[in-house]
């Protein structure tokens, strides 16, 4: 279990950052010492890192709170949580990325346009599978 000061410097943040989150529920103490230090465990240093990880990726603390409120629920797990939410990170910056490209794209011949997306097709393709499979092998919904 780590104090307040031990998670900070743990994360690479600072106490009043680790407040901060707290009091906006992003992070919550595990317990309380005896002399009313607040606790925090290993998984709550996880999470700060993922949190830093979302910021450096220009999510704000909202959309941060969104994901991991909407994942907890879901995944017991802290770790399988987090990486649900992970996971809808990376497809909303793909998702940000595509429509960066359609003014480009817009712009290509048929025959040009084909030719730059054949590459990524397959790797799509891919990964809806992987998806899919995944639905597929999980709790009934």
């Amino acid at each position: 279990m780590y104090r307040i000061g031990e998670l900070a410097r743990a994360a690479g943040i600072s106490e009043r950052t680790v407040d901060y989150y707290t009091k906006l529920g992003l992070i919550s103490p595990e317990s309380r010492s005896q002399k009313n230090y607040r606790l925090y465990s290993r998984e709550t240093l996880v999470a700060l890192e993922r949190i830093n990880q979302l910021k450096q990726e220009k999510y704000s603390l909202e959309e941060i709170r969104s994901m991991l409120e909407k994942w907890s629920p879901a995944a017991p797990d802290p770790a399988v949580s987090a990486k649900l939410a992970e996971l809808e990170a990376h497809m909303q910056r793909v998702e940000r990325d595509v429509r960066a490209l359609e003014p480009f794209l817009s712009q290509l011949k048929p025959s040009q346009a084909r030719r730059a997306l054949a590459g990524l097709i397959p790797q799509g393709a891919a990964c809806m599978e992987a998806i899919r499979l995944l639905l597929s092998q999980g709790p009934p919904m």
